[in-house]
């Protein structure tokens, strides 16, 4: 088989010295100081606050008094903690494995320039429109076995205790977070496609090679950095899911679908406890940070040489 050539780069048009886009004292750099100051009074002055509220003992409606390494200690050795984090990453890991192929396929699919695929498109993202805990409430109105979508159209299948079973439950919440961030993921997948030259299909084209050789030898090579930023959002995101496991079955059936945002949840607001509440917080955001940092080193460092940075 032969390879088409690599395109040549596109030449770099490089602002002539002394110019205000060279830097200097006319430099545009100030343009970021309204996002960095955002990030920092929204972003890390929470932050660095959770982190010290976890070193105290309040009970919200009384005085923050010191507690050292107590909250600490006491969400370490409570073994719920372990069990949270079990359900995060299983939730993780499932919503994962059912949304990356169903959106790299239906990306793909977008990807074409024919004209209805355009209007299915739009209807796509109608699930990304609708905030969590509305869905959450119509998925548990569908669900209800005695007065759901199966009792009405008599079908036995979906008359089952859905969210009263620990393995059927956890399965439907990872259906609905599916349902509702495909489109979003598609959307990625669907730019990362439209980037990849199309001389490389047509030299596969001339070489014999069907749709399914240039999907697999073309196609997912290509979208390398793109499947590892999808995965990075959907892992991160998997971590602060709350609002839609709350509505749907707050934690249960028992502490089945209890992941770590529910369960500091837990301790914050209903137990009142919320120096554990923000170690728990703490553990999120390290959590995040090390998946996503282990990530972005899985695709490595050299990431210009790919045809979709950026994407």
């Amino acid at each position: 088989m032969t390879i088409a050539p690599p395109l040549a780069p596109a030449p770099v048009e490089t602002a002539p010295p002394g110019s205000k886009l060279a830097g200097g004292s006319g430099s545009v750099s100030w343009m970021a100081w309204p996002a960095l100051i955002a990030f920092t009074l929204f972003g890390l002055v929470p932050l660095v606050g959770v982190f010290l509220l976890s070193f105290t003992e309040w009970n919200i409606s009384g005085a923050v008094k010191p507690a050292g390494l107590d909250s600490w200690r006491t969400v370490l050795a409570d073994p719920d903690l372990l069990h949270s984090l079990w359900v995060t990453f299983l939730i993780m890991a499932f919503s994962w494995l059912v949304q990356t192929p169903l959106s790299i396929l239906i990306g793909v699919f977008l990807a074409s320039h024919q004209r209805y695929r355009a209007v299915l498109a739009v209807l796509y993202f109608i699930p990304l429109l609708l905030s969590q805990a509305a869905i959450s409430i119509t998925y548990k109105a569908l669900l209800d076995p005695n007065f759901g979508l199966g009792a009405s159209l008599g079908w036995e299948f979906l008359q089952q205790d859905w969210l009263g079973d620990p393995v059927l439950a956890l399965g439907v919440v990872v259906f609905v977070v599916s349902w509702q961030f495909i489109p979003f993921h598609s959307l990625i997948y669907q730019g990362g496609v439209r980037q990849i030259p199309t001389s490389m299909y047509e030299a596969a084209q001339i070489d014999g090679a069907g749709r399914i050789r240039q999907f697999f030898s073309i196609t997912l090579p290509q979208l390398k950095y793109t499947i590892i930023t999808s995965s990075t959002l959907m892992v991160v995101g998997s971590l602060t899911f709350f609002d839609l496991i709350w509505v749907l079955t707050a934690g249960g059936p028992g502490d089945a679908t209890s992941a770590l945002a529910v369960e500091m949840y837990q301790r914050g607001f209903k137990a009142n406890l919320m120096g554990p509440a923000s170690a728990i917080a703490v553990i999120l955001v390290l959590c995040g940070l090390v998946l996503a940092l282990g990530l972005r080193r899985l695709g490595g460092r050299n990431q210009a040489d790919s045809q979709l940075e950026g994407v």
